[in-house]
């Protein structure tokens, strides 16, 4: 156990920055799981505003730092590949 008042500060700190990481992590999770159940519905009318709303999530994650810039974009990637296969806009 810490014996410093600045390390049980840090403990504290850290407790409270895990929490609010493991929940925007969830969100960011639970977003792109909405976009991909809207492409496997094939969705199209709602399928602009979700892109939107995830990719939005998705670089906000990316700049505080929930995850890392290459794995932004790959997710990014991916999805608007599949969002454009959908929509019947396919590329080689």
């Amino acid at each position: 156990m810490a014996n410093t008042f600045s390390a049980l500060k840090r403990v504290r700190q850290s407790e409270r920055r895990t929490e609010f990481n493991s929940m925007a992590k969830s969100r960011l999770r639970h977003q792109i799981r909405a976009m991909r159940r809207a492409l496997a519905a094939k969705e199209h009318g709602d399928l602009a505003t979700i892109m939107s709303a995830t990719f939005s999530l998705v670089d906000k994650a990316a700049r505080k730092g929930y995850i890392k810039s290459g794995a932004a974009a790959r997710y990014k990637s991916r999805l608007h590949k599949r969002v454009k296969a959908v929509s019947g806009q396919v590329q080689k």
